[in-house]
């Protein structure tokens, strides 16, 4: 079982992103990394990883995506 995707997308104006054609990207893109973030999870699990590091580990992955709206990839602090 995949998680649900959000209800809405916040665009960066405040408003959800009403697109269809992005929206319908948006819950691929939700459901494909939820797919792979489970299978890292569980993997790391199997293999002896302490679940609260590895939830840390992940987190910690997401937090330090670089933004493509920045110069130089900065990661801008919170999402």
């Amino acid at each position: 079982m995949s998680p649900t995707p959000p209800s809405h997308w916040p665009g960066a104006d405040g408003q959800p992103v009403s697109c269809r054609e992005k929206l319908k990207v948006l819950a691929e893109n939700y459901e494909e990394a939820a797919t792979v973030l489970r299978d890292m999870f569980e993997d790391a699990l199997l293999m002896g990883v302490d679940e609260a590091a590895m939830r840390r580990i992940l987190a910690e992955m997401v937090a330090s995506l670089p933004s493509p709206r920045r110069p130089g990839g900065g990661t801008g602090g919170a999402a």
